[in-house]
């Protein structure tokens, strides 16, 4: 792939941007990505590892199109060192981040009863009462509570747990695995280390349920496999980042909480307007900087035009979907909080077929926590200047490492 072959007649390639993995404090938008939104809809970057560079789609338009459009594949990325974020990469088989259809439908309907609305409204009282547990144990000890250590952790990795069958004495130790897995910190040699054992444990625990009629996610594929729906092999690689899933929803909350602990007009509407609650939720996730950089690419399987630019067949493809949440065409003034936005169609959560398959139990999560934390704490505040608070370095998902409050 070289640079000439990008170019479409008449059209000269955008320069190849490096995109350093920045540690930024707080919920700054990197200054890295604000500049190639503002150099065009289709740039192209190079990351910090892997080879190579890539094209990089900002718009909200051009975001939505890449992810529902079969002539960019997640299946190719398999068999390529393309530019990247992670300084690992060894996706494994039947992993669902990485199938195309027909394949991708056919795994996720192996999961997706665990994950629908209904199951999410039957799971609240469980989860209610699990938060409840953790918020009253931070209310007995009285101030100052590190709130990620107390509560913004051990909630969704319970939960997450709860949902994929994970039994209570083994928790800790999936959690110690999935931690280290998603941070950059410790190099491949650690993280393989974590992925080895993970998925070494879930292997056991699919195996060990194939005559299960459990509602749990390690139930269901256990009797997937066993029906003959899905192999093993695929059942592991859909189960892991599952069960990853709750690292995200952490720091997702940690970032939302620091905004409204720091922002007097939001806290105000959230206490004055309980019914508009949902509309505020939906605005912090798209102003939310959840991640660094970028997450998964796409190969294009042949060429494609677009903005008068060719991405050939066999390019790289990255979309942002920070970049989408933020673009004015879609979003006015985006770089504002705006509570009662009208229409909110953010792409927090992903977009197409490899739309979050947790979604559902991501947004039970935030809203439990979020509400029960400031409306059992009202005087809810940072135990620290704003300036203080630690930040997450060296992770590939953006949110404070403490959050020390009082009340």
């Amino acid at each position: 792939m070289t640079e000439e072959t990008t170019t479409l007649t008449g059209q000269t390639p955008p320069p190849v941007r490096d995109w350093p993995a920045l540690d930024l404090d707080g919920t700054e938008f990197d200054p890295v990505l604000a500049e190639l939104m503002r150099e065009g809809p289709l740039t192209r970057i190079r990351l910090p590892f892997g080879e190579g560079w890539a094209w990089l789609a900002t718009r909200h338009d051009d975001v939505k199109l890449i992810t529902n459009d079969p002539r960019f594949s997640r299946a190719e990325v398999t068999g390529r060192q393309v530019t990247r974020m992670a300084p690992h990469f060894k996706p494994r088989p039947g992993s669902l981040a990485f199938a195309d259809q027909p394949d991708h439908n056919r795994l996720r309907k192996a999961v997706a009863t665990a994950f629908t609305v209904s199951a999410m409204k039957r799971l609240r009282p469980r989860a209610q009462d699990m938060l409840d547990e953790l918020v009253d144990a931070v209310v007995r000890d009285g101030p100052p509570a590190e709130l990620i250590e107390r509560v913004l952790e051990p909630f969704p990795i319970a939960l997450v747990s709860e949902v994929m069958g994970v039994p209570a004495a083994d928790r800790e130790r999936v959690h110690t695995w999935t931690r280290q897995i998603i941070s950059t910190s410790g190099g491949a040699e650690a993280a393989d280390r974590a992925k080895n054992s993970l998925y070494g444990w879930v292997t056991d625990a699919i195996r060990s349920r194939a005559g299960s009629t459990g509602e749990d996610v390690y139930s269901l594929l256990g009797a997937a496999v066993a029906r003959g729906d899905i192999s093993e092999t695929e059942a592991v690689g859909l189960a892991g980042p599952l069960q990853i899933g709750g690292e995200a929803v952490t720091h997702n909350c940690g970032q939302m909480l620091c905004l409204l602990l720091t922002r007097p007009e939001l806290r105000q509407w959230w206490h004055e307007r309980p019914e508009a609650r949902d509309s505020l939720l939906d605005e912090l996730l798209r102003y939310i900087p959840h991640r660094s950089s970028v997450g998964l690419a796409r190969i294009a399987v042949e060429d494609v035009d677009l903005h008068g630019l060719r991405i050939r067949a066999g390019d790289p493809v990255y979309v942002s979907y920070l970049a989408a949440n933020r673009d004015p065409d879609v979003f006015p003034e985006p770089d504002r909080i705006d509570p009662g936005r009208a229409p909110n169609p953010h792409l927090a959560l992903g977009n197409g077929p490899h739309h979050c398959t947790g979604a559902v139990l991501a947004r039970l999560q935030t809203e439990l926590l979020l509400g029960t934390l400031l409306d059992r704490l009202p005087g809810l505040r940072l135990a620290v200047p704003a300036d203080q608070v630690e930040w997450r370095r060296r992770t590939m998902i953006r949110g404070p490492r403490t959050l020390p409050c009082a009340w």
